[in-house]
């Protein structure tokens, strides 16, 4: 098992914490840093937030929040080997054809090191403040990940979709060297057909503790099911488990996730001492 470290994106500092954090976590060995995304945030959040029991956001909007792709691509400047990604890109939100170009561009920065791990959004006050259709999220999110990669190609052929079109004879260039691979996020029913359908590998979120694996094996059996009936190969998805809080059992949380097959889990930015938690994590882990 994989051992990431999410870089922490917001607050007043966040833009020397993100790259002197980049730079001491790689140095203390970690295998992936990943950053998180909002574009922008209503100071009373109305939407329900999935990720926690009562639905309820925890944190505050008026912190400022670095973009995301800004910040991968701050990162990729000051490391050599880590692998950066997104946990997750609220990929419907944003116009697909501009992204492609983006993380084609951060891949040409950084090559073969760039994992897009996307979601559908929960929030309904960000969609409509950047001009996108909430209703409308998961089918454009369908859609975009075919136009990503289409884009990839440096010569995408015409589409033309429900929500988008690309018209024939386009040059999008830089083109990834090697495939970006695009991990689904989510831990719903319809998040586990979209990995199923068309994702490379799936990214689950949940807490740091022993319920919060369990929820994450919970949903892993959902998409390995999906996969294989959608007549795929489920040992080929790419899983990744994005936990978040301090943990206090760290071979209670990891052993049963790489037992499970689990390929990366992303912790929280441990600050001081990184290199010891992440012995301690691989330790856990059994890797």
């Amino acid at each position: 098992m994989r051992i990431g470290c999410r870089l922490a994106t917001s607050g007043s500092e966040a833009g020397r914490s993100v790259v002197a954090g980049a730079m001491r976590l790689e140095a203390a060995g970690v295998d992936s840093l990943w950053v998180s995304d909002h574009v922008v945030q209503p100071v009373e959040i109305r939407s329900a937030y999935p990720y926690s029991s009562d639905g309820r956001a925890e944190w505050d909007p008026a912190v400022p929040q670095l973009e995301a792709l800004v910040a991968l691509a701050a990162v990729a400047a000051v490391t050599k080997r880590v692998e950066l990604g997104t946990a997750v890109l609220v990929l419907p939100q944003r116009q697909p054809v501009l992204l492609a170009k983006q993380l084609a561009s951060l891949d040409a920065l950084a090559p073969g090191r760039l994992a897009l791990g996307v979601g559908a959004g929960w929030l309904a006050e960000e969609f409509q403040a950047l001009g996108a259709d909430f209703s409308a999220r998961g089918a454009a999110m369908d859609e975009w990940i075919d136009v990503l990669r289409a884009c990839w190609t440096g010569r995408p052929e015409r589409l033309a979709l429900p929500h988008v079109e690309l018209p024939a004879g386009l040059v999008v260039e830089p083109s990834p060297g090697d495939a970006i691979p695009v991990l689904v996020g989510g831990m719903s029913a319809p998040a586990a057909r979209r990995v199923a359908r068309r994702g490379d590998g799936w990214i689950a979120q949940a807490s740091c503790d022993p319920a919060g694996a369990a929820a994450v094996l919970a949903s892993l059996d959902r998409v390995l099911t999906e996969t294989e009936l959608a007549g795929r190969d489920p040992a080929a998805l790419r899983v990744v488990a994005r936990l978040s809080g301090a943990p206090t059992d760290l071979p209670a949380v990891l052993a049963p996730l790489a037992a499970a097959g689990v390929d990366d889990v992303v912790l929280d930015d441990p600050g001081a001492g990184a290199a010891e938690a992440i012995a301690r994590a691989r330790e856990a882990a059994g890797s």
